[in-house]
């Protein structure tokens, strides 16, 4: 099976696995599974992460990043109603979850089925139209709830962590839809290519770490654990896709800016370059509204040089989309970058 469709078959794999920010033990064993089958030494971190060291020729060492975490819930309030309300876990806009399918997860290890809708979501009943805010948001559970001590019965309480059902298709033209395709496209990718690396047996010029985190999505994900050889630092995360922007669904995006400010001159020129003269199907934007694990370390006060770049994915932090093409395009331009010589000697 060719890298691509590997890696399409781990972000399959990964986006059915629920993992909100503090919540993401089942999607870091599923990573450590096949970490083992192909032979490769991690560590996990104490924040609930995995660390993977590569040797290369030399042991200064470059660093990926990826989040394994997504966005979420988690239960605030139990209504007399049998109904609870949520808090978010990231950052989203509250009419993107209406109407999906849900979990709840208790701390006894318990599932419970819901669906996320408003308060007032009858238009044979109400007349005026909700503004989609915590306030009017509400988790319908699929049990027969009717007053709050039905719900405690049930062994669900305040703190309880709700995951939104993913939906994930892959479609005969090759795209791929699903939620949380940010950032688990990303992880599924530096799978892929951990295994195509022990297959291929590489001589990487510097030695690899990847950082697989769990805290991304609340800002402060990929910014421990870093090797103390580290010199360069390349958050493989998702590119956004909107009015102003040139990435889309079949590139590699190249973020030169985001929210944290600019990039490194140097490993953003390398990354273009490498792209342009390798026929790389590419794109560079500046994202307003973006951190990354690469943005956390360098708040962290790590000396790093540091990049960004990963799929092209629309509908960010909604429903998203992906095609097959983005996904080999991302594995090209980090291949390339892994065999290429620093620009930060």
């Amino acid at each position: 099976m060719d890298a691509v469709n590997v890696a399409l078959e781990h972000i399959m794999n990964l986006v059915s696995i629920p993992s909100p920010t503090g919540y993401t033990e089942n999607a870091i064993q599923y990573c450590e599974k096949i970490l083992e089958e192909i032979g490769m030494y991690f560590v996990r971190t104490m924040k609930g992460g995995l660390s993977v060291m590569v040797p290369g020729e030399s042991e200064r060492t470059r660093v990926l990043a990826a989040h394994v975490d997504t966005l979420g819930a988690m239960v605030k309030q139990i209504l007399p109603t049998g109904r609870l309300k949520i808090t978010p876990i990231g950052g989203f806009r509250m009419q993107v979850i209406e109407g999906e399918y849900c979990k709840v997860h208790t701390l006894d290890g318990n599932v419970y089925t819901g669906t996320i809708v408003a308060h007032k979501a009858s238009t044979h009943v109400y007349k005026e139209v909700e503004e989609r805010t915590e306030e009017t948001i509400e988790v319908r559970l699929d049990e027969v709830v009717t007053n709050e001590e039905d719900v405690h019965s049930l062994g669900i309480r305040v703190g309880d962590v709700v995951s939104f059902d993913a939906r994930p298709v892959l479609t005969p033209s090759g795209f791929l839809k699903s939620r949380h395709l940010d950032d688990k496209a990303s992880v599924g990718i530096l799978l892929a290519l951990l295994q195509n690396v022990e297959a291929e047996r590489w001589k990487l010029p510097y030695s690899l770490q990847i950082l697989i985190s769990t805290d991304e999505e609340i800002g402060y994900g990929g910014n421990s654990n870093i090797s103390a050889n580290a010199f360069e630092y390349l958050a493989v995360d998702m590119g956004a896709i909107g009015d102003g922007l040139s990435t889309t669904e079949y590139v590699v995006s190249i973020c030169a800016k985001d929210s944290s400010g600019p990039y490194h001159f140097g490993l953003r020129k390398q990354l273009v370059e490498l792209s342009e003269a390798n026929g790389v199907k590419h794109a560079v934007d500046v994202f307003p509204y973006y951190a990354s694990d690469a943005s956390a370390a360098r708040r962290a006060g790590y000396d790093l040089a540091t990049a960004l770049i990963g799929p092209g994915i629309d509908s960010s932090h909604a429903y998203e989309r992906t095609h097959r093409d983005s996904i080999e395009a991302t594995l090209q331009l980090l291949k390339l970058y892994l065999f290429s010589s620093s620009v930060c000697e």
